[in-house]
């Protein structure tokens, strides 16, 4: 007994299914993922459209943001500093710190504290005023005024001797190691140094 071939596509057969070339063909070659012509998984050619190329800061810089007139974005620390001043450095602040010492000594130690009395009103300490430096505090964009320099060399000072070797060390890493540049003491009054050589704060 023989079977009809349900692919023959005879007519009286009852035969529902197409037949063998019909209804399974390739899809045509074209764009898209595993086409003929492509790797398995590889995404088709751009139709026109291109990446834009990747802009943005370096590493371990900041992103760019708009300043007020007169201000601009430091890029290693991400404050927003007055133009003609910069972060002073660790140099300048390691020199100020020793020259206190012999300013101290010539002016009797009464006088130097008058005199940073005096100075303290402008942000500045004997020895920053000397070697062009300023206290800024980046909270309110102002120099320090005299509480908040009160605060960090009296307040700040007793906390970075406040367990001897142990805590000056902890206060020159914090130092040399941030971004900002802050000591202990600055972390107490939440001010920087700035290097200010044309004087643009003095007003």
């Amino acid at each position: 007994m023989t079977f009809p071939d349900p692919y023959d596509g005879g007519a009286g057969q009852g035969a529902t299914q197409p037949p063998r070339d019909q209804g399974y063909n390739q899809p045509p070659p074209g764009p898209g993922y595993g086409q003929p012509g492509e790797a398995y998984g590889q995404a088709p050619p751009s139709q026109g459209f291109t990446a834009a190329p990747a802009v943005g800061p370096g590493y371990g810089q900041y992103p760019m943001a708009a300043a007020p007139q007169g201000m601009y974005v430091d890029q290693m620390s991400g404050l927003l500093l007055p133009d003609g001043t910069e972060l002073a450095s660790v140099g300048r602040r390691i020199g100020a710190y020793f020259l206190s010492i012999p300013l101290a000594i010539v002016t009797l130690g009464i006088g130097y504290i008058i005199w940073g009395l005096i100075v303290w009103g402008n942000g500045q300490t004997p020895a920053l005023q000397v070697l062009g430096m300023r206290v800024w505090r980046p909270e309110t964009n102002r120099v320090a005024g005299f509480g908040h320099m009160a605060l960090r060399e009296i307040v700040g000072r007793i906390a970075d001797g406040i367990l001897s070797l142990i805590t000056e060390i902890t206060s020159f890493v914090l130092f040399v190691s941030s971004r900002d540049r802050k000591s202990l003491h600055d972390h107490v009054a939440g001010t920087v140094v700035l290097y200010d050589p044309n004087k643009t704060l003095a007003s």
